[in-house]
């Protein structure tokens, strides 16, 4: 079989990337609205509001940072104007950023005011846009593509026709030497002990147990009935009945492939291929996506049974569903249609291609449904209450 092309932009350190923004990040919600006023000017940058960054502390305050400087290290963004309402928390952030080789500017809101900040960050922001207008993509292999998986408002038709469809591709990804990153970590409740069996180094499968009992154990700390949370009132709504109905057909999405990395939420990628890599995240759509995105991420497979229409800043978001009503009423939303799987009108492996083939239009240009429609959800993790 004739391997597909990829054509993407090679950025400083190598790494590859589907899509060429000029972000303007935000490190604290003070600065939202200067990171907006420069996006609103200049065409081809990417204003990423969030509420968080103010006496955040800890691990919560290391995972801001992560998230931030992540998504301004994704190779799908070309360079990044960082906006604070002081200047140590965002020369931080750039300078993680830095490390990648590509150019970033720090413009400090206290002592300036919005207005002067928007001016200065929209002159250079104007600059960094015209360099990034003149990379060109170039022939790469996909061995160098780093993916990402999530299912959302899961029904029955996700677990018995989307996920084991998109779990195909995920496998043929792998085999042609990209990485995968899969997540959610409540929603494998009931399924944990098949991820873990998957894990071959069994130093890995004791970080995956440890990190799945610890984030069990704290739900379960709070004396609380998960359920309309853990499933969804949307899960509940398309028959499933209970988490661990919601977990097996959850990870029908991962393959078949053997899982060879485990990370924590401030564990960094690191650089490899043919891997399928577990991520410690939430199970809200948003988050995950969020935490994939700055973990490396460029391309999302997004499985979707009543109709989650989640997107993101600067990562692609494939909308995959096999619920024939889904497709009928929400049709703007959904990229790939395998309702056919369902109905036992085409195999498996037909269904799993057609995944597979729309992922590398979208890697070579093609733009996903959230992307015209303005899907941009951004939603850092946040693990405590603040100081």
């Amino acid at each position: 079989m004739e391997k597909p092309i990829i054509r993407g932009y090679i950025r400083e350190n190598g790494s590859v990337g589907v899509r060429n923004y000029v972000a303007v990040i935000p490190v604290d919600d003070l600065s939202n609205s200067a990171s907006i006023g420069v996006s609103k000017l200049i065409r081809g940058t990417v204003a990423i509001p969030h509420p968080y960054g103010r006496l955040q502390f800890g691990k919560d305050l290391d995972l801001l940072f992560h998230v931030l400087s992540g998504t301004g290290a994704n190779p799908n963004v070309a360079a990044a104007i960082v906006i604070g309402i002081e200047e140590n928390w965002a020369n931080k952030v750039a300078d993680k950023i830095a490390e990648t080789g590509k150019p970033v500017e720090v413009f400090p809101v206290e002592g300036n005011g919005d207005l002067k900040v928007i001016e200065k960050a929209s002159r250079k922001a104007k600059e960094f846009v015209q360099e990034a207008s003149e990379k060109q993509r170039t022939e790469v292999d996909l061995s160098s593509l780093v993916l990402s998986i999530k299912c959302g408002e899961s029904d029955t038709t996700s677990g018995l026709a989307s996920n084991p469809a998109t779990g195909y591709a995920v496998d043929k990804l792998i085999d042609y030497g990209s990485t995968v990153m899969f997540g959610e970590t409540s929603e494998l409740t009931g399924a944990e002990d098949i991820v873990a069996s998957r894990i071959q180094d069994p130093v890995l499968r004791d970080k995956f147990m440890r990190i799945y009992n610890e984030y069990v154990a704290f739900i379960e700390s709070q004396g609380v009935d998960l359920l309309g949370s853990q499933p969804t009132e949307g899960n509940i709504k398309g028959g499933l009945s209970t988490i661990e109905e919601k977990a097996l057909g959850n990870i029908q999405k991962l393959g078949t492939k053997p899982i060879t990395c485990v990370l924590d939420y401030l564990d960094p990628l690191g650089k490899g291929s043919s891997r399928l890599c577990f991520v410690n995240t939430s199970s809200a759509a948003a988050e995950a996506v969020t935490l994939f995105a700055a973990k490396g991420s460029v391309l999302h497979l997004f499985t979707t049974g009543q109709g989650n229409v989640v997107g993101h800043p600067i990562i692609p978001v494939v909308k995959i569903s096999a619920n024939p009503k889904t497709i009928a009423t929400m049709s703007e939303h959904i990229d790939v249609d395998v309702s056919d799987l369902l109905q036992l009108k085409v195999s498996l492996k037909e269904a799993g291609e057609r995944i597979f083939n729309y992922t590398i239009r979208v890697a070579n240009g093609r733009l996903t449904s959230a992307e015209i429609l303005q899907h941009e959800e951004f939603s850092p993790i946040k693990l405590y209450i603040s100081a």
